[in-house]
Parts: C-alpha cells; structure tokens; sequence
C-alpha cells in the first residue's frame, strides 16, 4: 500500500524556483521518488513512464497550461484510474478555482502557499489514493473468485447433466456407447463443413447430450421392443422438450449449443419433424448435423424396436432423406464421409 513516503510525486511548473522549493518541502517530509517538469507538454508522457501517485499542477504555463493538462488526463485515464491532482497556482480567482476542479483536479491550493498545508494535502490525497488501490485489489480478488466460482458451479452443472445423459442412454442402448459414436460423427460433418475448430469441438462436445431428456420417457415406452401408438410417440417426442428444459438457463456458448441440439434435432429439413415444425435453416446448424449423425448411428446399431441395418441400406435411407428429412448439402458432405460399418 501506497504511504506518504513511497509514493511517487510529479511536479509540473515552469517557473524552477517552484520546482527546487516543492522538492525540498516533500523531500523533508520523507519522499523520495519525486520527478520534476517544467512543460505540460510532457505530463502525459511522463503519467505514462513515471506513474505518479499524485500531481502537483501549476495553472499557467507557456503552450500547454494546467487547464489543457487536465483535460487531457481526463480524456486518456482509464475511467477506473484514480490519480489524485493538487493544483498550485498564483491564481486565487474562484472561476479559476472552480475551472480546475470540474476538469478533474482534486484540491486547490494558491501561491504561497503555507508549506505544513501542502505537506497535509498531499498526504491526505496519497492516503485515498492508497486506499483506492487497496480497494481496487480487493475488487479483483473477489472478482477472480466469484468467476472461479461461478465456473465451478457451472462444471458442475455441465457434468451432472452428462451423467444424465448417460443414464438416459444407457436405459436405450445398453452398451452406452450411442453418445459417444454421435458425437465422433458429428464433429467429422461439421469438420467436412468447415465450421472451424472451436465450433467443431462444441457441437462434438454439445451432441453428447441430445437425448438427455429421454431420462423422462418412462422404460415402458423408450424399451418397447415394437412400433409405438400415437399417445406412446407423443410421450416420446416429449424427450426433446424436457432436454431443453434441462439445459436451458445456461449461459456459456457450449450450454447454449447443447440446448438447441436437444430442442431441435428431431425436426426435419421439409418440416414435418417436432418439436415445432421448423423447415430449412430455420433449424440451428448445429441440430441438422447432429440429426444425420443421429438418425445413421440408430440405423446401424440394434434397437429394442429393430435389428441393425446393412451399412448401404442405411447409406440409401440417408440418400432418400436428402430435401426432406435432411438439410441437403450436409446429406451431400456426410455421403463423402468415411462412415463406420
């Protein structure tokens, strides 16, 4: 923390008998990191090289005077940079006086000056300006933690929800492993689409959950080894509903990838898919990739309700969607795939 003897002083005044008197005055009183200019012309600069504590500023001075000083401190610190300005000048007008301290200066003081009150004034402002920075610190360190635990809760959140996914797949496909091969297949078609690396790895990632809201399909319905009835098929279209009731809320990019997989990689490029009809690109990119992924990985695999496809009857089932079930140009990117058997 900043005390009366460590702090750094800036003096600016032209006239150098000002100069030499104000550094052996604050040179008495213990300071030590004092530097001294006559030209405004050079404050920024040395705001910037220096990094004063605290300046002392005379009013008027050839070319730049303390008023354009000011001004320009204003316009270029930080607005969270408290630098304390204590003018000193011959000018005891209150104009001048009230001039100054709406162009940011935050004492006043005329020549001459009683040498014990400008030994107080600068402590004085060297101490808010101390505790300011102690402020600033804590600030940040209660900052820093809110967002490491902000980021904790949310990692938290983030692996419950792939447990329930998993617990949920698990309940339809017993080796557990459906997630995985979707998300693989996705990432290779958003890969082929030229998404980029970090989309890629979102919606790879994001794809992991598109069934976790089957954790709310009851086992009668989700293992029923034959066609469902209309009641049964509305009870599990309702799976994408309650997925996004799961994730929604979330707030970083992948939260938000995963709910509008979930929400909509059942509806169909013509729309007559669910939950709510979208047709084209109105259904997020991010779903149509996970929907061919999804609809390839359910042919080839074994299910309650069906035995597992040949590898080229699937292909032709994928072909014949293009236009209808599927977004066509990513039919035509996931057909050039290398597909597993």
């Amino acid at each position: 923390m900043i005390s009366y003897r460590s702090g750094k002083v800036l003096i600016v005044d032209d006239q150098e008998d000002n100069l030499v008197l104000l550094r052996k005055l604050l040179e008495r009183e213990g300071y030590r990191d004092i530097l001294a200019l006559q030209s405004g012309a050079q404050v920024w600069e040395a705001v910037q090289d220096f990094g004063p504590d605290i300046v002392l500023l005379d009013l008027f001075m050839p070319q730049v005077d303390g008023f354009e000083v000011l001004r320009t401190l204003r316009a270029r610190l930080p607005q969270d940079q408290f630098l304390p300005v204590l003018v000193l000048t011959a000018d005891g007008r209150p104009e001048s006086r009230q001039r100054a301290l709406a162009l940011g200066a935050k004492d006043f003081l005329t020549k001459p000056f009683d040498v014990v009150e400008v030994s107080l004034r600068v402590a004085n402002l060297l101490e808010s300006r101390a505790m300011y920075l102690s402020l600033q610190g804590e600030n940040r360190q209660l900052n820093a933690l809110v967002r490491s635990r902000t980021h904790e809760l949310a990692q938290s959140r983030l692996e419950v929800l792939e447990r329930l996914a998993h617990a949920a797949e698990y309940r339809d496909d017993e080796t557990g492993e459906h997630v995985r091969r979707v998300a693989a297949l996705s990432a290779s078609l958003a890969h082929a689409r030229g998404l980029g690396q970090e989309l890629t790895e979102q919606i790879e990632r994001a794809s992991a959950l598109h069934d976790v809201g089957k954790i709310g399909i009851p086992d009668a319905i989700l293992r029923k080894p034959g066609p469902l009835d209309p009641a049964e098929r509305r009870t599990m279209q309702a799976h994408t509903t309650i997925g996004k009731k799961l994730l929604e809320g979330g707030r970083s990019e992948f939260l938000l990838r995963a709910e509008e997989i979930a929400y909509a990689h059942h509806e169909r490029w013509d729309g007559r898919g669910y939950p709510q009809g979208l047709s084209g690109e109105q259904i997020p990119l991010s779903a149509r990739i996970v929907a061919l992924a999804d609809v390839h990985d359910a042919l080839i695999h074994e299910r309650p309700y069906k035995a597992a496809w040949p590898a080229e009857r699937a292909l032709e089932e994928i072909r014949r969607g293009r236009g209808t079930h599927f977004d066509p140009e990513l039919t035509e990117l996931f057909l050039e795939l290398e597909l597993p058997s």
